[in-house]
């Protein structure tokens, strides 16, 4: 059939199950706009208060329900702001596909009302992106952005489609819905060898990271971790995968991470990383990383081999199908003086309950407690971040959303929206700190008009808590910029965007106003008041080793 450009965009993304796309209208996807219109039966289309709120809602979406997030703005600067967002699922491997609008092609490179050539801008921050020149290369650009963004390590591909190509028209001929190329083949050292490694080891432990929740690998790890009885420690974007009360579980690693995690591997003889890059959050001294182990890395990407941590053995695979066929060699055995060493390394921060102001724990646990073991909970970036991964109750890899690689402070109101939406779970928890909700509270109204019961829980210290931690500890105490001075009335704003909102000093106060939220079943803030001189601890200085933790 004859269809125009704006009516093959809608029909090739309900080719692909496409049913929910988040987006801002303008100018140059008026075409689109009125297909989406015609096609409401099929899409939906969640219009944000700002496109960046459409791609982080995109990549909510796309974290929360394994499918592709879709995202939709207009030339220029609707263009420019989904950026942001798309450097977040880049950073992360979130599989996203952005659709952008353009002036006609007539009018590109003149400098044209709301142009900008959005695919140089976003080169490197995408796996691919396409600029569409013809009417007839519009449906295949399409399916090849969606097979290019699940493919190998999931990533976002942004297509930008001048506005006479969506009013062109052409021939349609309907396609299966794109699938993903696994990677069922895997290349580097043998698993024979790596197996034998395992084996002999007397201090072996597991790291492992969003690899393994992207490949859905984590069922196989936890039984691997089981059998061969190797305790492991999981990055911030791996929380989850191990349950929280795990015996083998010891924890985050890295700057924020766990004594004992940031120990054992300091300390071990191998260690198998598996869907980790080893970030400077991670590896901060990556020559001294591990360096009395012989070093495993298993990844789906050849270019994360040795680019940070140099590696004794190393397999290029899709962590599932690695694990797959790794498992049946691994001996069944039990490692407990190693086990017992490590229980020496463990040290618990402690803190006290009771006060004018509640600790940052008794709020994560409060949350674990009423939210349960399928609670969902987003975060933004900052203290807050990562207070949820080092107290929340983690149960299961889908549950805790984060930015991790480009840590994106404003990245989770429209991320819990996405999430909500995509999965229907009720309520998502959002939380997060005053520095990052004054990024992106204006959303609130998108959670409104499409009653999306988000929680959000503000954990305000008045101050940008992370930055001026720094500043307390490398800086002599010079606060720069970093106590705004902020009068901002939660409470009221809430009621102005038409929500609830409640503002609470104690623990009591918190869990009886968090079981009115959930009751509501509708978007709630909750102010909690938290000290400013609180801390994450332990913390490890940039650079440093398991030398320089700092515990108080």
């Amino acid at each position: 059939m004859v269809l125009n450009g704006s009516q093959i965009l809608a029909n090739v993304l309900i080719e692909n199950e496409v049913d929910t796309i988040f987006g801002y209208p303008g100018g140059a996807v008026l075409n689109i706009y009125d297909a989406l219109y015609e096609y409401s039966d099929k899409i939906t289309h969640i219009m944000t208060a700002h496109e960046q709120g459409a791609a982080h809602a995109a990549d909510g979406y796309a974290r929360a329900t394994g499918k592709t997030g879709v995202c939709l703005a207009t030339s220029g600067p609707g263009a420019t702001n989904l950026v942001t967002g798309i450097a977040t699922a880049y950073m992360d491997s979130v599989p996203m596909v952005a659709i952008t609008g353009n002036v006609p092609n007539s009018l590109i490179g003149r400098d044209s009302f709301q142009e900008v050539y959005i695919a140089g801008i976003t080169m490197p921050i995408t796996k691919h992106n396409f600029v569409v020149r013809k009417i007839e290369d519009l449906a295949p650009t399409l399916r090849t952005a969606f097979k290019i963004a699940i493919s190998g390590r999931p990533g976002p591909v942004l297509v930008d489609i001048p506005k006479d190509i969506t009013a062109a028209v052409t021939e349609y001929t309907a396609a299966p819905k794109q699938k993903a190329e696994r990677q069922l083949s895997y290349s580097g050292s043998s698993l024979e060898e790596i197996a034998e490694a395992v084996n002999k080891a007397r201090r072996p432990v597991i790291v492992f990271g969003g690899g393994v929740k992207g490949s859905n690998a984590d069922k196989i790890l936890r039984r691997i971790i089981e059998k061969a009885n190797i305790p492991a420690t999981h990055t911030l974007m791996a929380a989850g995968v191990l349950r929280w009360d795990m015996p083998e579980n010891l924890g985050m690693i890295g700057m924020h991470g766990s004594a004992a995690a940031n120990k054992a591997v300091n300390d071990a003889d191998v260690v198998v990383t598996v869907g980790s890059r080893f970030s400077d959050r991670v590896a901060l001294a990556p020559g001294k990383f591990a360096r009395k182990a012989t070093m495993i890395h298993i990844d789906i990407d050849q270019s994360e081999i040795d680019k940070n941590v140099k590696t004794d053995l190393h397999v290029v695979g899709d962590a599932e199908t690695v694990l797959g066929e790794l498992e049946p060699l691994l001996d069944e055995t039990k490692h407990s003086e190693w086990f017992a060493q490590i229980d020496s390394m463990r040290r618990d921060i402690p803190y006290s309950t009771g006060g004018e102001m509640m600790h940052p724990r008794e709020i994560m646990e409060i949350i674990s407690e009423i939210g349960g073991e399928d609670a969902l909970c987003v975060t933004d970036v900052g203290q807050h971040q990562m207070w949820a991964a080092q107290y929340l109750h983690h149960t299961k890899a889908e549950n805790f959303l984060t930015s991790g690689g480009l840590g994106t402070m404003g990245y989770g109101y429209g991320a819990a929206i996405g999430a909500q939406i995509g999965t229907g779970r009720k309520p998502v928890f959002h939380i997060t700190g005053d520095g990052s909700f004054h990024m992106n509270m204006n959303e609130a109204c998108t959670a409104v008009t499409y009653n999306t019961p988000v929680i959000s829980i503000c954990l305000n210290n008045t101050v940008l808590g992370m930055v001026r931690q720094w500043q307390t500890s490398f800086y002599g105490k010079r606060y720069s910029s970093t106590d705004p001075g902020r009068k901002t009335n939660y409470v009221k704003v809430a009621e102005g965007f038409g929500l609830k909102g409640y503002s609470c000093k104690t623990a009591d106060e918190f869990r009886a106003a968090l079981k009115e939220a959930v009751a509501l079943n509708a978007p709630v803030w909750i102010e909690c008041m938290i000290g400013k001189d609180e801390k994450v601890l332990p913390m490890i200085p940039g650079g440093g080793t398991v030398d320089d933790i700092i515990y108080e």
